[in-house]
């Protein structure tokens, strides 16, 4: 096999995953990798132990055996698809691919907060937030639900388009897999609290793997509002003064730029603003922050397509 016929079939696997992504719905949980992982990681920290550094050793080991059984398991199943057939090889490609992101389920999911918020149905508005934050929504005034709708649109530009896309671009479907396991063990056990030892791992190896993407997505962004005629002059300066205020190493790029291009400020209480001094979020301004994230992943699909072409034209 030639090195484009290789590109080309990995081409093919990226696009039919993103076509089956905007055409079907999720798979059900009992067969969602995503879903597995989650309770997987959700499963192993019940039996954690209580002291620090039990607890970091702990966690370590969870984070090597659900990210290495996952990639190991679809390393094996990719090499299957391949013995069987081409046409096996892209189809259950795009199939396992399909699982590692959510762009149609970020925009939906975006859409009925606005919807929610918009029809001045608060309550449905914050229970609808869900879906996209793990923040307490339940006293969040409606600028404040607008803007935690936009921060997890622009924050998932990175962690559910980019950032999957991207490892499959360089490391094919078990990159994705791995990526997504790393993601989604984050989520479950990286933050502070109780099990911050525990989810130590998991959550610096998650920034690790963002480190990159986060930035490039940034740029993507700021490169797909500056096409829209949105400012991006603007989203630049937020950017270059706001990233660093999150908690999160990655999450400010996107966030502080999307803020930027949409002339909004973005407010987690007590913790971040973003573009303070610009006005508040609207309903509105949920529907524009999606239409930047589906121009910027118009870009990413470029980029990773770029990207699967040259490691293929390296490695054959």
């Amino acid at each position: 096999m030639t090195w484009f016929e290789g590109f080309a079939l990995n081409a093919a696997i990226l696009v039919i995953a993103a076509v089956l992504d905007l055409l079907l719905p999720e798979p059900p949980s009992a067969i969602h990798p995503v879903v597995w992982f989650g309770r997987s990681t959700s499963g192993l920290k019940r039996l954690a132990p209580r002291g620090s550094v039990a607890a970091f050793v702990y966690g370590f080991g969870m984070v090597v055996a659900v990210v290495g059984i996952a990639t190991i398991v679809a390393w094996i199943a990719m090499n299957l698809l391949s013995l069987i057939h081409p046409a096996a090889y892209v189809v259950g490609g795009a199939a396992l691919l399909r699982t590692t992101f959510a762009l149609a389920g970020l925009k939906s999911a975006a859409y009925r907060t606005r919807r929610e918020l918009a029809d001045g149905r608060l309550v449905a508005a914050r229970e609808s937030l869900r879906s996209l934050v793990s923040r307490d929504a339940s006293t969040l005034t409606p600028p404040l639900v607008a803007a935690a709708a936009i921060e997890s649109v622009a924050e998932n530009t990175t962690d559910s388009v980019a950032g999957p896309w991207l490892a499959f671009a360089l490391f094919g479907v078990p990159g994705a897999v791995a990526y997504r396991a790393v993601n989604t063990m984050d989520s479950v056990v990286g933050y502070r609290g109780a099990y911050e030892y525990l989810g130590k791992v998991a959550a610096r190896l998650d920034d690790a793997v963002n480190l990159i993407p986060a930035r490039l997505c940034a740029i993507l962004l700021l490169s797909s509002g500056h096409a829209a005629s949105l400012p991006a002059g603007r989203g630049w300066r937020v950017m270059r003064r706001d990233r660093n205020k999150t908690a999160s190493p990655n999450a400010g790029w996107t966030m502080s730029a999307m803020a930027g291009l949409l002339g909004v400020q973005l407010e987690k209480a007590g913790h971040y603003r973003l573009g303070e001094g610009l006005r508040d979020p609207t309903p509105g301004d949920i529907d524009r922050s999606v239409a930047v994230l589906n121009r910027t992943a118009v870009l990413v699909a470029l980029a990773a397509l770029g990207l699967l072409a040259l490691r293929h034209a390296i490695g054959g």
